[in-house]
């Protein structure tokens, strides 16, 4: 095998990496698959990688909005109100760096996944509201799970869109790695 070869199979991980970073919250999925289509253009004088850097750049933006859309739209459909929703954001940042007193073991990604919740629930708590205590925790709950529902439906797209990326670099620029093979 050549170099270029080897050099070709580390991309092609690195994009497997990308697929696998676009659904775990704070890897940079996209930008590695973008990486990979960058690397692909370097290694090979830009033959044949352009559908790959095109379909990897959109992807990237693409996840990017989802990502910040994602909450915002399963707070909505939810009926949060904004302090829900800066709730989930507070939770957010406080579950990753592991500050949340309800998350004593598990980590950043446990945090991750469950600040949100518990923040959009405090902060609806805290929403000033003119009903009884048993319905402003429903409220709240509903809302905490729509805004956690709405991240995991836009994970899952990320995912499906870097896939997508993937295959798309590994289908344009296989030949490029293992065209002298053989």
């Amino acid at each position: 095998m050549t170099t270029t070869t080897l050099i070709y199979i580390a991309l092609l991980l690195l994009t497997c990496v990308g697929v696998i970073g676009s659904v775990v919250p704070v890897m940079p999925g996209p930008i590695l698959i973008l990486g990979a289509s960058i690397g692909a253009g370097w290694l090979y004088h830009w033959d044949n990688v352009t559908v790959s850097l095109i379909v990897s750049s959109v992807v990237l933006v693409m996840c990017f909005a989802i990502e910040q859309l994602s909450g915002i739209w399963g707070a909505q459909k939810a009926g949060a109100s904004h302090w829900g929703q800066i709730g989930s954001i507070v939770g957010l940042l406080l579950g990753f760096i592991g500050l949340l007193p309800a998350l004593p073991v598990g980590g950043p990604l446990v945090g991750l996944f469950f600040g949100p919740f518990i923040g959009a629930v405090v902060g609806e708590l805290c929403y000033p509201r003119q009903v009884a205590i048993g319905e402003r925790v429903s409220i709240s709950v509903k809302a905490g799970v729509g805004i956690v529902l709405g991240s995991v439906i836009g994970l899952v797209i990320q995912g499906l869109l870097s896939l997508f990326a993937a295959i798309v670099f590994a289908t344009t620029t296989w030949q490029l790695g293992f065209g002298n093979i053989g």
